[in-house]
Formats: structure tokens, C-alpha cells, sequence
């Protein structure tokens, strides 16, 4: 059997050489019984991190590099890599070290008893205090309409080839990867573990990509805000109503359900700020659907060494 690595690396310069290392440890050492192949994914790096993968490629044969003409993102990266890797099953690792690689042999080890997902998820991880608040918070609100999904997260996972072309089969833009691999309904196998710190670099995951990433996950895979948006609209009608009959029992009986503008600009304040909410919510399913009309690729290839 071969397995197929993918690797998104993007300012990851001096962690790669240790993370393919570790991959060949565990192949010469616990697999080896298996093929494999690291298909690395340079996401437009502009440190040395292309020059060390190239490094890599030149002594191991079973090395492939794809490299982007501008930094596109993570997930970009994931499904240019995905779509090239041709193993049996597919693992997608980071390249920061933070992934223990010696799950591996677990993780194959149930997809070989029958396991077609085989999800490595996150009980805790070694980030700040914010960090864990706004992944706590984060995956809190998609559990709502996902319940599937781990508390944690994952991104390090297992894929069999079925799964594989299910997953490469969707053809939208800004996928969520985690919501759109649970919503092919393989069997799923789960496997708990602690995310370990960084030690080699600063992660480039910076808040702004982690609220991109929660936004497209929030409205690619579920329909949560349109229904809270429905939700909201129906409880300020009942409001409005209810208020409404105030008014006009009071002036039934000859009194004024105020005395001055400000009920009334309070109520209009409420109201215009929740018809925006509504409307900036609409307008981010509207430039969705744009985007998708647009048919633009998630990413474009500079070169290729397959």
C-alpha cells in the first residue's frame, strides 16, 4: 500500500527537513511494509522554505513539490496537494512540527482494520490564552449546526483513496475542510491527542485568517446564520407587535405609551442595527455566490515537480 503526505508549507523554513526526517523514521522503523510519498505544497513563501524542499527532492525520489505564484492560504495549498497525491490513503500533516507524526502508524492502523477517515483531533493545544478562547468560542458556535465536528478541531487526518475522490470531487471556493470531509459520510475513526508547541518559527495562522477561516466554515457548511437571521427577524416582529397593541390600548384610553422621542429612536436604533446585521450577513452569501459565478481557481501553479 502507498501513502501520500501532504504537506502545506508557507514561512516553514527549518521545520521541513525535520518533519520529512520524522516521516522516513517511521516509515524505516514502523512501515515498513508500506510505500510512501510527501507531496509538499509551497504556498509562496518568501523565506528559504522552497529552496530547503528542493534540497529534500534532490535525495529522496519520493519527494514531489508544487509551488504557488503568490501565497493563496492554507486550504488552497491542501487541495492543490490533495489532488496530486496518488497513495492509497491520504494523511494531510503540517509542516510547523506541531503534529505528532508518531500517531502514524495508529492512524493506519485503523484505516487497515476499516476505518475510511481516520481523524486525529485536538483535546488541547500549547497556544496563548486567546487562542484557546477564540478556538473554544470558534468551534463552540459551528458545533451548533455541526455536532460532528470535535471540540478541538483537526486537520490532521487520514484519507482513503474513496474518500479521497469524494472530497476532490466538490468544486466550490472557500471550502471549509473539516465540514465538507464529515459531510461525505464515510466511516470515521477518531483519535484524541494534544496539539504540541511550535518550536521552529512564527505560526502565520494570524487572527485575521483564523475569523476567515471560522466565517467560511460558519456559512459553507451550515445554514446557522440564515436561520438566526430568521430567528431574530421573527422575535423583533413579536416585539413590534406586542408593542404595538401597548400603543393602542393606551391611546384607547387617553394616554401616551410615552412621553418623548426617546422610545422612539431607541426603537429604531434597535431595529436599523439588527436590519444591517441581517443585510451584512446576506451580503457575505451574496459575494459567496458571486465568487462562485466567477469560477475563478482557488489557486494558480508556478511549477510543478511530480
Amino acid at each position: 500500500m502507498k501513502i501520500s503526505f501532504v504537506v502545506a508549507v508557507y514561512h516553514n523554513e527549518g521545520a521541513i527537513s525535520k518533519t520529512h526526517e520524522k516521516i522516513r523514521t517511521v516509515f524505516a522503523n514502523d512501515l515498513a511494509q508500506h510505500e510512501y510519498e510527501i507531496v509538499f505544497v509551497d504556498d509562496g513563501s518568501q523565506d528559504g522554505s522552497l529552496q530547503e524542499i528542493m534540497g529534500l527532492r534532490e535525495h529522496d525520489p519520493c519527494v514531489k513539490v508544487i509551488t504557488f505564484t503568490r501565497n493563496f492560504g492554507q486550504m488552497a495549498a491542501m487541495l492543490a496537494g490533495f489532488r496530486e497525491a496518488t497513495g492509497d490513503a491520504v494523511i494531510n500533516i503540517s509542516a510547523d512540527l506541531q503534529d505528532p507524526v508518531e500517531l502514524i502508524p495508529q492512524m493506519i492502523e485503523k484505516w487497515s482494520a476499516g476505518a475510511e477517515i481516520v481523524i486525529c483531533y485536538r483535546t488541547d493545544r500549547s497556544d496563548t490564552l486567546a487562542a484557546k478562547l477564540f478556538s473554544r468560542c470558534a468551534y463552540g458556535v459551528l458545533r451548533v449546526a455541526l455536532p460532528q465536528i470535535p471540540p478541538g478541531g483537526f486537520d490532521f487526518v487520514l484519507m482513503d483513496r474513496k474518500v479521497m475522490n469524494a472530497f476532490n470531487a466538490i468544486d466550490v471556493r472557500h471550502r471549509f475542510f473539516q465540514g465538507d470531509l464529515l459531510w461525505t459520510g464515510y466511516r470515521t475513526s477518531f483519535i484524541p491527542y494534544v496539539r504540541l508547541k511550535r518550536t521552529i518559527g512564527t505560526s502565520q495562522y494570524n487572527f485575521a485568517k483564523k475569523l476567515k477561516n471560522f466565517l467560511d466554515a460558519l456559512l459553507d457548511a451550515s445554514y446557522l446564520p440564515i436561520r438566526f437571521i430568521s430567528l431574530m427577524g421573527l422575535v423583533t416582529s413579536g416585539v413590534g407587535m406586542l408593542y404595538s397593541v401597548s400603543i393602542f390600548f393606551s391611546w384607547l384610553n387617553g394616554g401616551t405609551p410615552f412621553d418623548g422621542w426617546a422610545p422612539l429612536m431607541i426603537t429604531i436604533l434597535l431595529v436599523g442595527g439588527l436590519i444591517m446585521v441581517m443585510l451584512g450577513v446576506i451580503g457575505e452569501y451574496v459575494w459567496r455566490i458571486n465568487e462562485e459565478v466567477r469560477k475563478r481557481p482557488n489557486y494558480v501553479v508556478r511549477d510543478s515537480f511530480l
